[in-house]
């Protein structure tokens, strides 16, 4: 039986932010930045409705932030969590990867998920 533990290495305190990113995240919205031709672009995290588990993640490059959001930035990218995602996600850990065509992209490593579906997308709260 294989391990599929993840290590990862956070850049900032989930106790200081709700969401942490890994270096690799980090490198990856950068180079969507770049390619979008904007780097004063933001990084919106969240949670909307649906998906095949109850809630879905979301992630968006926004140019500013909304009233209610909390707003921090990690090495250069500025983060965006709204109140009611903030609910579903804080302690949430982001992560890249780029280790093949069918398991690479975003991971999402979040304590509060009582089931996950199989693509890892959309998960059921506890």
């Amino acid at each position: 039986m294989m391990n599929d533990t993840l290590t990862l290495e956070p850049i900032t305190e989930t106790s200081a932010h709700p969401v942490t990113l890994t270096p690799a995240a980090i490198a990856q919205v950068k180079r969507l930045r770049v390619k979008k031709g904007n780097d004063a672009l933001k990084l919106r995290v969240g949670v909307k409705g649906g998906g095949c588990s109850g809630l879905s993640y979301v992630l968006a490059l926004e140019e500013a932030p909304r009233d209610t959001d909390t707003v921090y930035d990690v090495d250069g990218v500025t983060v965006l969590v709204d109140p009611k995602s903030a609910q579903f996600i804080t302690g949430m850990t982001l992560d890249y990867s780029t280790a093949n065509l069918l398991e690479g992209g975003w991971k999402y490593l979040n304590p509060n998920v009582q089931k996950s579906c199989g693509c890892g997308t959309s998960f059921t709260p506890k």
